[in-house]
């Protein structure tokens, strides 16, 4: 009798429930200003949770806001969608075997289900002391084995292969897709950890995104919409990129009232924007961290809220670390973009991490071969006159006070240090008898030679290689950092700045037989210029040149040598038609202004006047600015006696301490690289970019000019307020 008054009290339920179905009904409600959750509730005598149930995208109360549209279920009833079938229960496969793993210093769970292809579930499940107590070095886990899946037995429907295109990054495809990069990289294995390079053709495996039916999208970012005459579903479906079905489905009042008609309020998916192809063409992007939130970024990225929401409609389900932004290409300026992507700004002094201890390794050419420490006149003799032995000494001695000012800032730094001797013979040696386990970075070799061996050596264990003195190499390193800007970036920089302060002055340029590039290169962007015939790559035709100088325009004249001769020939020249416009008393002058894009030794030559470079204002582009009384220098002359560093002290210094500064941040400098800009320093800047194989380059240069007898920096700030 029990259990036939239990199944009697089902079937009248039951039956109840398609009765309620049956007479649903609903209306849209257009939330005002001061209305809440309850109000709305108790106005149409329903429950807040049928409400809350009627408009899934509503989350709580606090998501109803004003001009939000909301369906109410009139009869007050809760939406109970037809149960679907349910799937079938995937059974958790059985291990076919274990392995004994004794876990080493610095593993990780996560590291463990990495090497073992298995999830964190199934190690615990096997060692259930993990599940009270973290990964200890010394423990003894069982690893369980499964059965190789085949591929054709898995679930390829929640994914799709995706075919990268021309001047995509990792960055757009994962703002395409909705994804982190993270997840990315998790999907797709292959891809390098080293490098954020991707190439035009690679596969990649994504996440399927969901079709448009509406039982398909887990949560829509919807909007009201009020229909304009002659609207049908059809177009407006058209509009929207949504079936007709779907916006009916969206809107029941449709069908009660006979169809679409004018002045209806309805709700609507969010239109997605689709100004453009999702690349670096049209747009940069940006990486959410964490604990950020609207407010600062929409101040960090100079965007308003409203352009940063429509470009980014994911952003109406909140805020949450990991998400990419796409932002339009012309918020870059005034940005620190590197690879199309928007790096935040870093003071690496204030963002050390003392637990960090970095292994660094210096191989430069001391020569203690070659010297005799007790006869101390050939000695002195051989380091004013060998460059390499110079330079390494100069660039040591600026190290070491990187050195001291690392460790006040409570880094320990386990440095060791060879002699190369100059030698591949001895790098080999060297890299043979010694093991490069743990090091985090190696500054040197000098010579192109050993540092190719070094880095091919190094890249076998991923560690970075940064090269004191060269700008690029003739083989390809992925490892290499190169710290001097290349010659077309200090030309590109030159002639960038030209641009900006040209006002239509008489531009002409002297450049001989070996300097083709730069003098092609200025032309390009001087049309106009007059071309001054050099004479044997050695003086010029000076009567033929001194007509070319114009009587009213500033004469800007770029010279392209590395002949010391002729510089001093040239700058005597120019300065002579300077002076003699200054005593001349007519009313014309002949101004006259000095260039170079390609700045050499042949500058500094002791036949070169500085005298007339000062009175030319001559200025070119540099990888090095002359260094003021700072801390480094205050440093360095008092743990070397007095002794002001030379240009190779300053670089030894900046160098080391840029490396040391980004270790200290982030014990890897490939990572930290990814999300650090510009660093700047005594006498160098730092800009390093990622060429994908070749190696990393730095971009960074300054412009110098002679004034009053002094070199000084052009600064971008200064040019600005006098234009």
């Amino acid at each position: 009798m029990k259990k036939y008054i239990l199944q009697l009290g089902f079937v009248v339920f039951l039956l109840a429930s398609i009765s309620v179905s049956a007479q649903n009904k609903y209306e849209t409600h257009a939330v005002k200003e001061g209305e809440t959750l309850q109000s709305i509730s108790q106005k149409y005598r329903v429950t807040p949770y049928s409400i809350l149930q009627a408009n899934k995208e509503i989350k709580s109360a606090a998501d109803v806001k004003e001009n939000t549209i909301l369906i109410i279920p009139l009869n007050g009833a809760v939406n109970v969608e037809k149960e679907k079938p349910k799937e079938e229960v995937q059974q958790e496969p059985k291990p076919i075997g274990f392995t004994r793993h004794r876990v080493r210093r610095k593993e990780t769970l996560f590291g463990l289900t990495q090497k073992y292809e298995i999830t964190e579930e199934q190690l615990k499940r096997y060692n259930t002391q993990l599940y009270s107590e973290p990964l200890k070095k010394g423990m003894v886990l069982q690893v369980p084995k499964y059965p190789e899946i085949d591929p054709e037995d898995e679930r390829e429907l929640d994914f799709e292969t995706y075919i990268v295109q021309p001047k995509e990054t990792r960055w757009s495809i994962a703002h395409k897709y909705g994804i982190t990069v993270d997840s990315l990289l998790i999907l797709n294995p292959d891809l390098s950890k080293t490098t954020n390079y991707l190439a035009a053709g690679h596969e990649l495996k994504l996440p399927r995104p969901k079709g448009d039916s509406l039982k398909e999208q887990k949560v829509e970012i919807f909007t009201s919409y009020t229909v304009p005459p002659k609207m049908t579903l059809y177009s407006l479906g058209r509009e929207y990129g949504i079936p007709s079905d779907s916006i009916v489905k969206l809107n029941p009042e449709i069908m009660a009232l006979g169809g679409l008609k004018e002045g209806m309020v309805i709700r609507l998916p969010k239109k997605q924007d689709k100004a453009g192809v999702v690349n670096t063409d049209n747009y940069i992007f940006y990486e959410v961290k964490p604990k950020q939130n609207i407010f600062r970024l929409t101040q960090n990225l100079k965007i308003t809220r409203e352009e940063l929401f429509r470009l980014n409609p994911a952003l109406e389900n909140g805020l949450k670390a990991g998400m990419v932004l796409k932002l339009p290409k012309e918020k870059a300026e005034g940005l620190e973009v590197k690879n199309a992507l928007v790096l935040d700004k870093i003071n690496l002094l204030d963002s050390v991490n003392v637990e960090n201890k970095p292994k660094v390794v210096f191989m430069l050419p001391f020569r203690l071969d070659r010297i005799d420490v007790n006869n101390k006149e050939k000695t002195e003799s051989q380091i004013k006159t060998r460059r390499d032995l110079t330079l390494s000494l100069g660039f040591y001695s600026g190290a070491m006070v990187a050195l001291d000012s690392i460790k006040k800032l409570g880094i320990s730094v386990n440095v060791k240090t060879y002699d190369t001797e100059l030698s591949q013979t001895k790098v080999k040696e060297i890299l043979f008898r010694e093991n490069l386990q743990g090091v985090n970075a190696i500054i040197g070799p000098v010579a192109s030679a050993a540092l190719n061996e070094v880095a091919v050596q190094a890249a076998s264990k991923n560690i970075p290689v940064i090269a004191p003195i060269a700008s690029d190499s003739e083989f390809s390193h992925s490892n290499v950092f190169f710290s001097v800007p290349r010659d077309e970036v200090l030309r590109s920089k030159m002639l960038s700045y030209m641009e900006k302060i040209y006002t239509n002055q008489n531009i002409i340029i002297i450049a001989d037989s070996t300097h083709q590039v730069a003098h092609d290169s200025i032309l390009s962007k001087f049309p106009a210029a007059q071309i001054a015939k050099v004479i044997d790559n050695k003086s010029l035709h000076l009567d033929r040149f001194l007509v070319r100088l114009s009587e009213d325009k500033e004469n800007w004249v770029f010279l392209e040598t590395d002949q010391p001769n002729m510089v001093a020939s040239v700058t005597s020249i120019l300065n002579s038609a300077n002076t003699a416009s200054l005593l001349s008393e007519k009313e014309t002058q002949i101004r006259v202004r000095m260039f170079t894009t390609s700045y050499n030794s042949a500058f500094e030559d002791d036949a070169v006047s500085n005298t007339h470079l000062s009175n030319l204002r001559f200025t070119y582009p540099s990888l090095y600015r002359e260094a003021g009384n700072d801390s480094f220098v205050q440093a360095y002359q008092k743990r070397f006696n007095g002794l002001r560093p030379d240009r190779y002290a300053v670089r030894g210094f900046d160098v080391t301490f840029d490396v040391l500064l980004k270790l200290a941040h982030k014990n890897n400098l490939f990572e930290t690289s990814k999300i650090i800009g510009l660093t700047e320093y005594t006498g160098n800047s730092f800009d390093y970019i990622n060429n994908w194989t070749s190696g990393y380059f730095n971009r960074a240069c300054y412009i110098m000019e002679y004034n009053n007898l002094e070199i000084k920096e052009v600064k971008l700030d200064d040019l600005k307020s006098n234009l």
